[in-house]
């Protein structure tokens, strides 16, 4: 099986021979990928919709993989014991909604090990909620698919430190790395804030002139990255 750029980075932060768990695993392309690969020793795929997961039963019957990949109806951790896996795929999902899913159930979010997180939006926020509740973020991946950047995020429970309030927004660690992306990425965002400093630019009203300052600053920010990773 061939995974899309994105699913094939989230695969790549899976340790050998783990037990793993994909939240709200939509085509079960993930749980398939890993067992077919030796990767994962069982898997278990879950999804709050019926009919996604009567569609991924049937395809994993098709590959002979029911021994290796357990199917789950269900909401977010709910359906996982306290220590039945060791590494815990949450993807395609809002930040907030990903840091209510490890909050929710935190009786089985203290047994595991390792966490692969990819939010679709509030990756600030969602690397907010780890620093503050004792995930260390170990590393991270930057990906462009169809024109759209995903960040994903690995990491297990330890200490994290974070030096800048920027880095909440852009990863120290790309930072480091001087990822090839991230110069494009932290353009792309910088041209996001620029249509909104246009949009509220001839607004007169208390509020606006709050957010044209906050949105200026976010952008001196950015900047001050680019210098970084460029310097």
């Amino acid at each position: 099986m061939k995974l899309s750029n994105r699913l094939m980075a989230i695969a790549n932060f899976v340790p050998k021979n783990s037990i793993v768990a994909d939240i709200g695993t939509d085509h079960g392309y993930i749980p398939v990928y890993l067992i077919e690969n030796s990767i994962s020793k069982k898997a278990i795929g879950t999804d709050i919709s019926k009919g996604s997961l009567d569609k991924i039963i049937e395809y994993i019957k098709t590959l002979n993989l029911e021994d290796k990949i357990d199917t789950r109806l269900g909401d977010g951790l709910e359906v996982i014991k306290p220590f039945e896996i060791d590494t815990l795929i949450i993807a395609g999902m809002g930040g907030l909604l990903i840091r209510d899913i490890l909050e929710k159930n935190k009786d089985v979010t203290e047994t595991i090990v390792n966490f692969i997180l990819q939010p679709m939006v509030a990756a600030k926020e969602l690397r907010e909620y780890l620093v503050e509740n004792n995930f260390k973020i170990l590393k991270e991946e930057l990906v462009k698919e169809e024109n759209k950047y995903y960040e994903i995020i690995f990491a297990k429970k330890g200490k994290s430190y974070i030096e800048k309030e920027i880095h909440y927004e852009i990863s120290p660690l790309l930072i480091k790395e001087k990822h090839p992306l991230l110069k494009e990425f932290i353009q792309f965002r910088m041209m996001e804030l620029n249509k909104i400093l246009e949009e509220i630019k001839d607004v007169n009203t208390e509020k606006s002139k709050e957010r044209y300052l906050e949105v200026m600053n976010k952008i001196k920010d950015y900047k001050g990255v680019l210098e970084e990773i460029e310097g």
